[in-house]
């Protein structure tokens, strides 16, 4: 596993729970607007010094009796062919673990969901379908994005699917989305906030408008009928 940062804790990454976050390097999408762009471009992600797996995993065995779970976030983890095997290490902790994804590997959601590995699934669902690749940055299968919310609701023992609303994404691209979550337990419509410090992907975004909170949640009082639980972050 290639793990770039290590956040000790955090009380509002895995719900209801105390968790630690890692993340992992390299992602095959390269949304515009994303602000981890240390670790989506490679020549940055030249730069970083990871962290050893086995650093992790002590780490996580010393705070065994304060931590709940592990919430493996990136970058794109699934694209890491030892994350199973590092999952199984995990759990034989004891701690819950998180998945947050981008659903482009529906294969890999389904080892893991078939080995029993997943507590908590997160999907980033982009946006609507016709505008997906272009948020996305690179062409996107949406037979796997559909797989794989397919197998999330399905599956997944708790989750979330969550639309981060960037610049461009305007209020019927919202409503498009929901066509392709539409029934999922849990929704939220995430405000676009770029981090102090933090670099996007493709920085002629950083002028580019996005929709305020207040735009949010009355686009959200208009959908929230398809889903039991959600609202606005």
């Amino acid at each position: 596993m290639k793990i770039a940062h290590l956040l000790p804790t955090t009380l509002i990454d895995y719900p209801g729970k105390v968790a630690a976050l890692i993340y992992t390097s390299g992602c095959n999408f390269r949304c515009p607007f994303c602000h981890n762009s240390e670790l989506v471009i490679p020549e940055k992600m030249k730069t970083m010094q990871l962290i050893p797996e086995n650093e992790i995993l002590y780490f996580l065995r010393e705070r065994g009796n304060f931590l709940d779970a592990l919430s493996i976030t990136g970058g794109e983890p699934t694209l890491h062919d030892d994350l199973p095997r590092f999952i199984e290490r995990v759990k034989k902790s004891g701690l819950l673990v998180k998945l947050d994804t981008n659903g482009s590997r529906p294969e890999v959601l389904e080892e893991l969901f078939g080995d029993h590995l997943l507590d908590y699934v997160a999907m980033d669902v982009k946006g609507p379908a016709t505008r997906y690749s272009e948020l996305a940055g690179v062409h996107v299968d949406l037979d796997a994005i559909r797989r794989s919310i397919e197998l999330i609701m399905n599956n997944a023992p708790d989750y979330e699917f969550r639309t981060t609303v960037a610049p461009t994404i305007t209020l019927a691209d919202i409503e498009d989305t929901v066509e392709l979550v539409r029934g999922a337990k849990r929704y939220f419509l995430q405000a676009f906030v770029v981090p102090e410090g933090k670099d996007l992907v493709d920085p002629s975004w950083n002028d580019k408008s996005a929709l305020s909170k207040r735009e949010l949640e009355d686009v959200w009082e208009r959908i929230k009928v398809n889903f039991p639980d959600g609202g606005v972050r």
